[in-house]
């Protein structure tokens, strides 16, 4: 179910929202191999009438479950927007569609969590990436570097262009 605010109830005072979002209410699915949501969106959020505006303040938090980017690992990343604001107009040309006197925050909740998410998770600033390792592959001394560079060029020399 969609988190709304009914702007009746805003017209004596300011509403407090609190609760969590379902994950698939607010289709958060990424294309991101490295980042997947975890559980659902917690809220706890205050909106008020403001001229002719709908202010919603508060806070969201959701749990990621990454993956290391540089060692593969997994591990979790609470993203937290503490002072989230929000703000919509009710009238004039950017409105907000407003529907049975509610008005749909879903859409504006999505957008920032997205923008919030890591671009590149790391599990720790002092990872150092997969360990390197030696083993399966071929030594190639510069020796043989060379031969197969002059092979590939001589053959390119035969080109007649």
């Amino acid at each position: 179910m969609p988190l709304v605010v009914n702007l009746r109830h805003l017209a004596n005072q300011n509403v407090r929202l609190q609760g969590e979002l379902p994950t698939g209410e607010l289709d958060l699915e990424t294309y991101d191999e490295m980042i997947r949501v975890a559980g659902p969106v917690s809220h706890d959020l205050e909106a008020q009438l403001l001229d002719n505006n709908l202010l919603v303040r508060g806070s969201l938090r959701v749990t990621l479950a990454c993956q290391c980017v540089r060692c593969l690992k997994p591990f979790a990343c609470d993203l937290n927007l503490a002072e989230w604001t929000c703000l919509l107009p009710l009238k004039g040309e950017e409105c907000v569609p407003v529907s049975s006197d509610c008005v749909d925050l879903t859409p504006h909740i999505r957008e920032d969590i997205l923008l919030a998410f890591p671009q590149h998770p790391v599990c720790d600033s002092k990872c150092r990436g997969l360990a390197r390792t030696e083993i399966g592959k071929k030594k190639t001394s510069d020796r043989d570097r060379t031969e197969s560079d002059s092979a590939a060029w001589s053959e390119l020399d035969k080109l007649k262009l």
